[in-house]
Formats: C-alpha cells, structure tokens, sequence
C-alpha cells in the first residue's frame, strides 16, 4: 500500500511524504479497509509534530478520518460480520493517510445512502460532537436561539443543521465573508462576523425582547464575550479553543444570568458513557435519512492523492478553509471512485 508514515515528528505538514508500505495486518477484532477518501483535521496537523495529547510510537501512520470498503472482516466474528466485504463504511482510526487502513467494528459506520466517500469521510468526528453537545448537553428545543461561533467549520456546520434540525433559530459568526455564505447556505437565519467588536450587542439584538441566546455553541474560544449576550438560564457549550487559547472567564456574569458553563468532549464518552454513542448515532442518521443533515466537504478546492494530504492540511491550518477538507484517494491500480 501507499501511506504517510511518521518515523520522526516534522516541523509541519508541509514536510510529509508519501511512500510504500506493508500492507496493515488486521489484528482478529479489526476490519481491513480500502481507503477512497480520508478528512483532515486539526489534531492531525498537531500529532505529526508530536504536540497532540494522543502519539503513537513510531513509526505510524497519519491520520484519522475515512471513508472506503471493507476487505476483510475480523477472524474473531462469529457467523455473518455486520460489516461483509464489499460494505462501504466511515470511520476513525490511526492511519487514514493510506490505501488501505484497519478499523475495530466499534469505530465504524455504513455509509449513509446516497452519499459519496467524500462526504461520509467527515462525518465520524464533526457530527456526534454537534449533535452530542446540542442534544444531549444543551437539549436544544424548538424556539431556542442558537449562537454558532466559527459555523463555517466542520462542526459548525454540522452545529447549524443540528440547531435548525431541532426548531431552533441560529446565528451564526465567522470570520470571512465567504465563510458567513456558507453558514448561510447551510441553513443559519443570521450571519455576523466575530472581526465586528460589536457582535455580541448585534447577537442581542436579533433575539426577542433583546434577551439573548438560549445556547452559544463555542468550538474557538469566545466563552466570555458570549456571556453578554446569553439569555437568562442560557447554556454556553465549550467545544474547544480553535483560537489557540484556553481563556478565563469572568464568573460574575455567569452567576448574575444563572448561565450554565457546559463542556463537552466527545472523545471520552466510549470510557465514560459508552451507552450514549449508539443513541447519538441513531439520532443523526435519523436526520440524514430526513434530508436535515447533509456532506460538509470543503469544494472551494480539490484535494486528489495522498500526495495532496500535506497541501490540504496547510489550507485547514491557514483557517481559510470551510467545513470538512477532504481528500480523495485513488485506488491502486489506477482507478480514482
């Protein structure tokens, strides 16, 4: 197979190579899978410099998202595996910058009907973080008002569409003016840009009565300056520091609104909650399959090849992407599916 192998930490993505490599042997609890098309993401960028709370022992291969079909089911399956050969699935395991990669059956899901590798490759890690967070931490209803910051990114897309999924109504922030059309298009009824010192006075005023948001989705790191315009009882979700700072917050405005302060990091919840995942999945199919949830893929440009996989995680960590950037990985052989 061809893969990105990691024998030493580089300085950035720009340094990573492609090269041939062994076949991975499945150990008897995992799937052997052919990769057609595997999403970027932060963390990535952050593990090939060995700065990411997760490093294998070298040598490994990059990358965690994908999308492709099954070659071999696990030896340990006892009569029909739920994934046959041949089956199209998504996923997350080490490895995904390859032809080929392998996968525990926990980590897997079937491709949703009618969407394509691209789309299904950023699904696994944006989605139940969204979903998780709005439903099962903030239980979002209809009639809320939903503040989506950074809602041009893959899991505030995918944010938006949960929030709207539900009734709700969303503003959305981002940086650019390209990134507010997209946050627009995916379905947010307002946009302002978070460049604006004045958003949280704009965020008020687009809610009744001036009163605020009921839920501030935050994957960048805008925990305080949300408080002034979060409603009483509103809930801030704290997703992550895409800003690059963990910032403090001043306590008082939380208390004086009985703001409720809520983190969420879907990542543990396989140690700490193994029973919500399926219930957080059945949900978002069930969205997919309503039309209510749709790809994310970055299309503003075409990432084909592993040898694209340093270029498209530059553009991710230049933040002048938007959504899910994909790439798509030509089969051996020769042909591009």
């Amino acid at each position: 197979m061809r893969g990105i192998e990691i024998k030493e930490y580089v300085k950035g993505p720009a340094d990573l190579k492609v090269t041939e490599l062994p076949d991975p042997t499945p150990k008897d609890d995992e799937y052997l899978i052919q990769v057609h098309a595997s999403a970027a993401n932060f963390f990535d960028i952050l593990q090939v410099q060995g700065r990411y709370q997760t490093q294998p022992p070298f040598p490994w291969v990059a990358g965690a998202e994908f999308a492709g079909t099954v070659v071999s089911a696990p030896s340990s399956a006892k009569g029909q595996p739920r994934f046959p050969p041949g089956s199209r699935v998504f996923g997350a395991s080490q490895g995904a910058f390859a032809t080929k990669t392998v996968s525990k059956e926990a980590s897997l899901l079937p491709v949703p009907e009618g969407w394509s590798f691209q789309e299904a490759a950023g699904l696994f890690v944006t989605a139940p973080t969204s979903y998780g967070a709005l439903v099962v931490r903030a239980n979002v209803k209809r009639g809320d008002h939903v503040l989506v910051h950074a809602a041009a990114g893959g899991v505030g897309l995918a944010a938006v569409q949960v929030a709207k999924a539900f009734g709700a109504t969303v503003i959305a922030t981002a940086s650019t003016p390209r990134k507010l059309e997209i946050a627009k298009a995916f379905g947010a009824d307002h946009v302002l840009s978070y460049a604006d010192p004045e958003w949280p006075a704009k965020v008020k005023a687009l809610t009744p009565g001036n009163r605020g948001v009921d839920i501030v989705y935050d994957p960048v790191g805008l925990v305080d300056k949300s408080t002034k315009c979060t409603a009483w009882n509103g809930r801030i979700l704290v997703v992550g520091f895409a800003a690059g700072n963990i910032e403090k917050v001043a306590m008082n405005k939380v208390l004086l609104k009985n703001i409720s302060l809520v983190g969420i990091y879907w990542g543990a919840y396989a140690i700490n909650e193994p029973a919500v995942i399926p219930v957080v999945w059945r949900g978002i199919m069930k969205l997919v399959a309503e039309g209510k949830l749709k790809g994310t893929e970055y299309t503003d440009e075409e990432f084909v090849g592993l040898e694209r996989v340093k270029d498209a995680l530059v553009a991710l960590g230049g933040r002048g992407t938007w959504g899910k950037v994909v790439i798509k990985v030509p089969q051996e052989g020769g042909s591009r599916l």
